[in-house]
């Protein structure tokens, strides 16, 4: 520590004197009092960015695809059929409703779509999953998911940093932080997602965790990483050009080392230059095989778009990146962001969304097990929440965090079951219900992370993406 005071007029490597200047708190910190300011500031520094989690459990899952429907798929019209729905279609829902709504809903709404019994399990899938029923056998159907909060905004960034209100930690930030990735060439956390959901960055951001770790953005799927080469310098120059700007970062950030902004900028420098030679290739699905093109439906005007996200998803993991989050925003025909919204024309819009993803689904779960993969990957589907057994208008349905279903495969969890119910009408979950945090909290334990350990220190608290919730749902591992 310097023990020289601050004065007024500063002296510059010329020996001449430079204009007189205030020390600023850093400054302040580091040379008044001896610095002894400064042994405060570096003991917080150590409890952050220096803090190592503890990842001790038995590994399962190496990677995550989590495809995220936006908007709030129906359980009712997909993975919970409700003959009781059917025998009382049309009269008022017989108890009262929770106090948390939206809107006014009328009365109970029987879903169009017949549901069947598919694979050796058994398992009810509706007809507008024709493909996805194929795999059912590896599948873990949850039923009794929970959420907190009955708006798109407050149950996205809940479904994916565990908070409803506030900025925290995206899943995948957590996990690259307490895992790191598997690729130094490529970034460990991936979003696939051509348009934004409405609640943008928060939700695959790194907030108050170190810059690295937040999630790199894929819009464009035929340009995924612009601006990647750079036909101004060869390789070599751009090389030392690096080294050159690693050395004045270095020597800027030797008063600044509590500044993780400025490292991960040092970094992202680094990745960019290594990602010119093997982003492409990962990123290129040219080069698959005509097979493998039509299993995820490529090329074909309902599943294209949806299928190239899964495709480009299965050659990340293949590679080594962590975990990659494919949103389901577009499709041919439309361009909402929050496709699965059925506010109203749930007899048109849903077959449409399923018909543009259940392709996709299915053949990036075929794919996985071909090659091997689906064992360390886990597979996750769903959404924010679900939508409610009575009507909204003359054909849709309300936003529904009381209880809905979710789906995971791969990855060390228990496929042909189902786990969970919810109540005759679909309304509450009434049978080993698993909230949120209990899902973050056993997809942690599969990749091999005690969710109670994995914490941060910022703002004077230990944070964790759980919170002070959560448990392993020990039921549906392997």
């Amino acid at each position: 520590m310097s023990t020289k005071h601050s004065g007024a007029v500063q002296t510059s490597t010329t020996g001449r004197p430079s204009e007189a200047r205030f020390a600023n708190r850093r400054e302040a910190l580091q040379k008044f009092a001896s610095g002894f300011g400064m042994l405060g500031l570096a003991g917080l520094c150590a409890q952050g960015a220096d803090s190592e989690p503890e990842v001790s459990l038995p590994v399962r899952a190496k990677h995550i695809i989590f495809l995220f429907m936006s908007g709030g798929p129906s359980h009712l019209d997909l993975f919970d059929p409700k003959p009781s729905l059917h025998r009382l279609n049309g009269q008022p829902l017989p108890f009262e409703k929770p106090k948390l709504e939206r809107t006014k809903t009328g009365n109970l709404f029987a879903s169009p779509y017949r549901f069947s019994n598919h694979g050796q399990c058994g398992m009810e899938v509706s007809e507008l999953f024709p493909q996805v029923s194929k795999h059912v056998d590896d599948i873990c159907l949850i039923r009794s998911m929970v959420a907190d909060n009955i708006n798109h905004n407050g149950a996205c960034l809940q479904m994916n940093t565990g908070e409803q209100a506030f900025s925290r930690p995206s899943m995948g930030s957590w996990l690259l932080y307490g895992l790191g990735s598997e690729n130094k060439n490529l970034p460990g956390y991936v979003v696939i997602s051509p348009a934004q959901p409405a609640q943008g960055a928060p939700l695959w951001s790194s907030s108050f965790l170190p810059a690295e770790y937040q999630g790199t953005l894929v819009s464009d799927l035929q340009k995924p990483i612009a601006n990647l080469a750079n036909s101004r310098f060869s390789p070599d120059m751009q090389r030392q050009q690096l080294e050159w700007l690693k050395e004045l970062n270095s020597q800027h950030a030797i008063p600044r080392a509590d500044d993780g902004r400025l490292n991960a900028r040092i970094e992202s420098f680094e990745l960019a230059f290594r990602m010119q030679q093997r982003a492409p290739e990962s990123f290129d699905i040219a080069g698959e095989t005509e097979s493998t093109r039509k299993l995820y439906g490529v090329d074909q005007p309902v599943t294209d778009h949806f299928g190239r996200q899964c495709l480009m998803a299965r050659r990340l993991v293949e590679r080594g990146v962590r975990m990659v989050q494919v949103y389901h925003t577009q499709t041919s025909r439309r361009s909402s962001c929050q496709l699965w919204d059925q506010h109203s024309d749930l007899r048109t819009e849903l077959p449409n969304n399923c018909a543009s993803t259940d392709q996709p689904i299915a053949g990036l779960l075929a794919d996985l097990k071909l090659r091997g993969l689906l064992d360390e990957t886990l597979v996750i589907w769903g959404g924010e929440f679900g939508r409610t057994p009575t009507a909204e208008g003359a054909t849709g349905r309300e936003h529904h965090p009381f209880g809905f279903s979710m789906w995971m495969a791969g990855g060390g969890v228990k496929g042909g079951i189902v786990h969970g119910a919810t109540d005759e009408f679909g309304w509450h979950s009434v049978e080993n219900k698993v909230h949120v945090h209990d899902l973050h909290a056993t997809i942690l334990h599969l990749m091999g992370i005690n969710h109670e350990k994995l914490t941060y220190a910022y703002a004077g608290r230990e944070y964790r993406l759980t919170d002070v919730h959560g448990n392993v749902v020990k039921e549906i591992l392997v």
